[in-house]
């Protein structure tokens, strides 16, 4: 389990890199991480829709060889974008704990149901990438979290570009269930290292660890 940074600490470490590395000098910090979930070291990866996220965690994955990547948007659905922690914590958080395979149902967004499944191995780094990876029912299994500082409407245009015009009524109920999901439950004020994507090069600050109490 991590060491959660305290709510608010400063930033013990500020490194600026070229973007394309950033999944290199990440990568070097998420090997050197002790486990958080059984034999793993559970990573989250979060952000507004449109950050980057599953862009980063494709440049890890490949950096790390090959980690897996639990997409949380296979485990959401139309009715309940964010009401996936019993699924997560049953299907995949649990057996990757006990070291064993994890098997979870696939939400197909066009066909809106549970009609697909994947299996992800409890390999040395995986990843956990979407909006809400760092929920606070979620946190306590990770060994770090990042949060990717792009601004809200930065990121939401870039992701309604991505996704196109027929998803844009999907898009206007997303964004007001991200910002209630986001004031209820925050996750950036928690994270281990917030990447700041700045015209072609990447600022990582990193937060100082909450030091455990006496004798806890």
């Amino acid at each position: 389990m991590r060491a959660a940074p305290a709510h608010g600490a400063p930033y013990a470490v500020r490194v600026m890199t070229a973007e394309d590395s950033a999944p290199a000098a990440l990568a070097a910090r998420l090997r050197a991480l002790r486990p958080s979930l059984g034999p793993v070291r559970l990573v989250g990866v979060d952000g507004h829709a449109g950050s980057g996220k599953s862009t980063l965690c494709a440049a890890l994955s490949r950096t790390l060889g090959g980690a897996p990547v639990v997409h949380l948007d296979d485990l959401a659905s139309h009715e309940s974008p964010f009401g996936w922690t019993g699924r997560l914590t049953e299907q995949v958080l649990t057996p990757l704990g006990r070291g064993e395979p994890a098997r979870y149902q696939v939400y197909d967004w066009e066909r809106r149901g549970y009609i697909h499944s994947s299996v992800v191995e409890p390999a040395p780094v995986v990843l956990l990438e979407g909006v809400g990876a760092g929920r606070r029912a979620v946190r306590p299994h990770l060994a770090c979290l990042i949060w990717l500082e792009v601004d809200r409407e930065k990121a939401w245009a870039r992701g309604q570009r991505r996704d196109g015009a027929a998803l844009a009524p999907f898009w206007e109920s997303w964004k007001r269930a991200e910002l209630r999901h986001l004031a209820e439950d925050p996750s950036a004020p928690f994270a281990d290292i917030l990447l700041v994507p700045r015209g072609g090069t990447c600022q990582f600050r990193e937060r100082k660890p909450r030091t455990p109490a006496a004798g806890g």
